[in-house]
């Protein structure tokens, strides 16, 4: 897993997205470290409350909105516990694949 070529593909994607916020990105990012502490290994097991956290999210229901967001446009696949015991799951995309950025096409955007 190569997550410099991921997050390449992924803010390549969020660029063309005009529907997230960066609400969404953050929260994007702070599921991405999770990823990143499971060593990229699908699905990873999420906390509501670490998420919120590291995120900087303090309304559950943003959370929620903006996860729910985050999976039905395909950035993520959030399988919900709804047990206090057990953590959500959440597959990541790997976004390394769709990467299309070329250093002369990013200079033009600038």
């Amino acid at each position: 897993m190569n997550y410099i070529k991921h997050l390449t593909g992924f803010y390549e994607k969020v660029a063309q997205d005009n529907t997230l916020n960066p609400t969404h990105i953050s929260l994007y990012l702070a599921l991405f470290q999770f990823w990143n502490f499971s060593r990229f290994r699908n699905p990873v097991s999420i906390s509501r409350d670490e998420v919120m956290r590291i995120s900087k999210i303090r309304s559950k229901a943003t959370y929620h909105k903006c996860l729910k967001n985050l999976h039905s446009s395909g950035y993520i696949d959030y399988q919900p516990s709804y047990n206090p015991f057990v953590g959500s799951q959440v597959m990541m995309i790997d976004f390394a694949g769709e990467l299309k950025v070329s250093r002369r096409n990013f200079s033009n955007q600038l």
